[in-house]
């Protein structure tokens, strides 16, 4: 704490807002959405199950492993602070640096565009069609006007306080659950049919591609399937992020060594059980042809189609629209807690290290808003995805293998909870990580590698800082 910063964190959330948090942050609009990019590139019902499957898999795998770092280290800021034990300053940095320029803003940006996408089901003038203004290539349209307005609302919101943000974020979350819940009950109670389910797991692990322009399948092997499954697994991937906002907040949580790791643990099992029963519903309903052919990718649309008739566009426009608020919610109010760590350590601006009268980082929160906003004016929903994935990527398998670098480094720490399967599920982990971001480089470089370049333009910026600091 600095010394013209006094106030501090209250500790006003419990395990229940812990584990809502993470709920809340990774359901966003990505399970609606992404089953059809997936079943495109790998074909196949077997294959669709799997791959969310193992999103899930490795998604709780590094949670339960975090879940050390989280007791070890029980403060605000999270990664950052893993990063900065376990390596230096400048990892660090460069890990708040990339999170600011694209992981969590530009996550914010992409489920404010989908909250829009979808908005527009029960307000056509929210399109995006609907454009306002054009430069050339740049065009300006009602979503995107809907988008930063919800961003800006929210963020003013948890300027409020974390208890109005915290009692939202938990009554939206239970909705959503309780929403997809029925959902998936209704879609194999009113719609299943087993013709479709059959002709679904027909060839269930025959890997093909679709042919977007001729509307055909081929079938695809070795190289082909590799980069089909890699490319697959960002939106999975994606859809599956943001389970570490907990530790972000870990400052404002009743006994953060036991409950945010806890949080985690609950929150990532929780999701990862509702996006499988999710898909099997899908499959059991929808035939695979038109899972990937679903318009604009809306596969949940077509799904709510089959089991409410016309009046299931609505619902699950309704349903999507509160899933994605309340996911930005968990986002915004996370990551400002970021900012005001590094701010702290001299890494950002100063004013970001303070917390208003209601104890809250409010201008690293507007910080935020300003920043999420202009990137929901650059970039589609796929494409922000693509941008974030791939260094969300890199900085996991940084902190997991921070976790063996401070068994080293600090082997008398007091441990309350030791990473489960260690070393091996920490060392998994790594290396199926490891091997999407290559294949990420090579499949998707001109959407990838502009987010490797940000992060890497973070290298002169910390020395730049540093020097002004020294003089």
């Amino acid at each position: 704490m600095t010394k013209d910063n006094q106030k501090e964190f209250k500790k006003e959330l419990g395990l229940l807002d812990g584990t809502m948090l993470v709920v809340g942050s990774m359901i966003g609009s990505g399970i609606f959405i992404v089953s059809a990019d997936i079943a495109r590139q790998v074909g196949s019902t077997g294959w669709l199950i799997l791959i969310w499957l193992i999103s899930g898999l490795i998604t709780m795998i590094a949670a339960v492993s975090y879940g050390e770092l989280s007791a070890m280290f029980p403060n605000a800021g999270g990664q950052y602070v893993y990063l900065k034990e376990a390596y230096n300053k400048l990892i660090a940095f460069l890990y708040g640096w990339s999170f600011f320029a694209v992981i969590q803003t530009g996550t914010i940006a992409a489920v404010g565009v989908a909250f829009s996408k979808f908005a527009a089901y029960l307000i056509p003038a929210v399109s995006d069609e609907n454009i306002l203004y054009q430069l050339g290539s740049f065009k300006l349209n009602v979503a995107q006007i809907v988008s930063i307005v919800t961003i800006i609302f929210l963020t003013y919101l948890n300027t409020c306080g974390v208890k109005k943000s915290k009692m939202l974020q938990t009554i939206l979350t239970i909705i959503k659950i309780l929403s997809i819940s029925g959902l998936i009950i209704f879609g194999f109670a009113l719609a299943a049919k087993a013709s479709i389910w059959d002709s679904n797991w027909t060839d269930a692990w025959t890997p093909r591609s679709f042919n977007s322009d001729s509307g055909s399948w081929s079938p695809i092997g070795g190289t082909a399937l590799i980069s089909g499954i890699s490319a697959a697994m960002v939106g999975a991937l994606f859809s599956s992020d943001s389970w570490t906002g907990v530790t972000f907040i870990a400052g404002e949580i009743k006994n953060p060594k036991r409950n945010v790791g806890l949080s985690m643990l609950l929150g990532t099992v929780i999701v990862t059980i509702i996006y499988v029963l999710t898909n099997l519903m899908y499959a059991a309903v929808i035939p695979l042809n038109e899972i990937a052919t679903a318009k604009s990718d809306r596969v949940a649309v077509v799904a709510s189609q089959y089991i409410f008739g016309d009046i299931g566009t609505l619902i699950i426009a309704l349903m999507i629209m509160i899933s994605t608020f309340a996911c930005n919610n968990g986002l915004i109010m996370a990551g400002a807690r970021v900012y005001y760590t590094m701010a702290n350590d001299g890494l950002f601006f100063k004013k970001a290290a303070k917390l208003n009268n209601a104890s809250v980082p409010a201008w690293a929160l507007w910080a935020q808003c300003l920043w999420a906003s202009v990137l929901c004016l650059t970039g589609k929903y796929s494409d922000l995805l693509d941008f974030v994935i791939i260094i969300v990527l890199v900085f996991y398998i940084l902190t997991i293998l921070g976790i063996i670098i401070l068994r080293k480094k600090m082997p008398d720490t007091v441990r309350p909870y030791k990473a489960f399967g260690y070393p091996y599920l920490p060392l998994l982990y790594i290396i199926i990580a490891s091997g999407i971001c290559i294949s990420l480089l090579f499949t998707k470089m001109s959407t990838c590698g502009w987010g490797v370049l940000i992060m890497l333009i973070g290298i002169p910026i910390y020395y730049l800082i540093k020097e002004k600091e020294t003089v």
